[in-house]
């Protein structure tokens, strides 16, 4: 018996009780509530600079389609990196100009827009909304142009 008793005090020596459990839930809830909002604002900046890296590619594809085939007509889409539009003669469109259309999408999965004629460039603008998908805002919300400081 005695040899049995041992064994169970020894148990439950080792085992945490319930408020040493609480007090180390809470204490990584703090940490977490305090750690959380600093990384979250690092994942919208680089959301914010991939999408001014991409918008920089994207103008150079469209650079290659101007070459080929001209000036896109003023509302294009952007995918006229991936599709021949109707109104450019076959010969002339050496596309795709970009591998994928996934390369069209910003950050946020939102297409890119082709602005012709450009408002910061001249001849053309590739646009991102950021992360509400809508123009103007701050933060991850920003537009990205490229071109842009």
């Amino acid at each position: 018996m005695k040899h049995h008793t041992r064994r169970a005090e020894r148990t439950a020596r080792r085992a945490f009780t319930i408020i040493e459990v609480i007090v180390i839930v809470v204490i990584l809830g703090v940490i977490a509530a305090v750690i959380a909002p600093r990384l979250l604002s690092r994942v919208g900046q680089s959301k914010q600079a991939v999408a001014k890296t991409n918008a920089s590619s994207l103008a150079t594809a469209v650079s290659l389609f101007i070459a080929d085939c001209g000036a896109p007509p003023e509302g294009s889409p952007i995918t006229i990196l991936t599709e021949r539009p109707s109104n450019i003669d076959e010969g002339a469109w050496k596309g795709p100009y970009v591998q994928s259309t996934d390369a069209l999408l910003d950050p946020w999965g939102n297409l890119f827009i082709l602005v012709v004629p450009g408002q910061v460039n001249v001849d053309f603008d590739i646009v991102s909304y950021g992360s509400d998908g809508q123009p103007g805002g701050e933060g991850e919300a920003a537009d990205v142009v490229n071109g842009r400081k």
